[in-house]
């Protein structure tokens, strides 16, 4: 059983699993189980090239990001279990808790962020009654989202990245996930508002 598990490693993602990685010396997170089903295959970093990104040296390769953003979990947060090589099929809500089927195995989690690409290779089963035209891609792009608010698709069962309606850029795909994150940090915090962040002194 999961506290939470994120359901794609692009930059959504792993910037969701970094945050929730980086508050395991809170009491309130300790003892949480987090994981990440790190399915990378359709993700549009793999043929991006990054520019215009603050922190990112010019000509960074999305590809390479996916590479190093594990790394960097694995590294620093060893205790977020990485998943890899399944491909989510289906997400059922089952009794206050939810059942994540893959092309492998069946895991539970009491929270579930969906973090996967937008397009219309979009097929995990039990999400259907929240898919709409993307509202900030051009129709002809065919662009999926799942109608939220603010992340929250019902209780405990979030969408960040892309998917969530936000438009395709690494920064703000980034942003979303890390903003699920507090918010998952915040519930577990009973509430009260929470950040995680690391300093020099």
């Amino acid at each position: 059983m999961f506290d939470a598990l994120i359901v794609g490693g692009g930059a959504a993602g792993l910037s969701c699993a970094l945050v929730l990685g980086s508050a395991q010396n809170k009491a309130f997170a300790k003892n949480k189980r987090i994981g990440i089903i790190a399915h990378q295959k359709t993700s549009h970093l793999q043929t991006a090239l990054f520019n215009n990104v603050l922190g990112l040296a010019p000509e960074t390769t999305g590809e390479s990001i996916l590479e190093s953003g594990k790394k960097q979990l694995a590294d620093l947060y060893p205790h977020v279990v990485q998943i890899e090589k399944e491909k989510v099929l289906e997400i059922l809500n089952s009794e206050n808790e939810f059942k994540v089927t893959t092309n492998k195995n069946i895991y539970e989690s009491k929270i579930v962020v969906i973090a996967v690409g937008y397009t219309n290779l979009m097929r995990i089963k039990g999400l259907e009654h929240y898919i709409e035209p993307h509202p900030r891609a051009a129709l002809e792009k065919d662009r999926l989202w799942l109608k939220n608010t603010d992340h929250l698709l019902e209780e405990n069962l979030y969408v960040a990245g892309t998917l969530a309606g936000w438009r395709s850029q690494f920064a703000i795909a980034s942003g979303s996930g890390a903003h699920v994150a507090t918010d998952i940090l915040t519930l577990w915090n009973n509430g009260k508002h929470t950040k995680v962040h690391d300093k020099t002194t």
